[in-house]
């Protein structure tokens, strides 16, 4: 980890301290963005619109697999969404909207693995 940037570390309080960092430029408004979506995740109640808005705007984050694999508890949070809907797959009652959960779940961590940082995961 130590070739990640400080906006990587895996404390909220970085997260917080870069978010709070008044720019100008756009493209580190844009990262703010998608570290205080990744906070989001952690949250049972916020998560719903963090999966949707990081899916939607996964091309955007330059280095938002990184930025998922680093941050404490996201893959767990993605892990517990597509976990959480084995008991209603069969029988099949799965809901819209618990579709659309696991889906961009599956999309963020698809998308941790098409980018070029994965050699530096292990």
């Amino acid at each position: 980890m130590a070739n990640l940037p400080q906006s990587f570390s895996i404390t909220g309080a970085s997260f917080a301290a870069a978010s709070a960092i008044p720019s100008n430029n756009a493209a580190n408004r844009k990262m703010a963005s998608a570290e205080q979506l990744v906070l989001e995740l952690s949250n049972p109640d916020l998560r719903e619109n963090a999966l949707l808005e990081l899916s939607k705007k996964r091309e955007l984050f330059q280095d938002l697999a990184p930025l998922l694999w680093n941050s404490f508890g996201t893959i767990a949070a993605l892990l517990q969404e597509i976990v959480s809907i084995y008991p209603v797959i069969s029988p099949p009652n799965l809901t819209p909207a618990q579709s659309n959960r696991v889906c961009n779940a599956l999309a963020l961590l698809q998308q941790m693995t098409l980018s070029p940082y994965p050699k530096y995961y292990s």
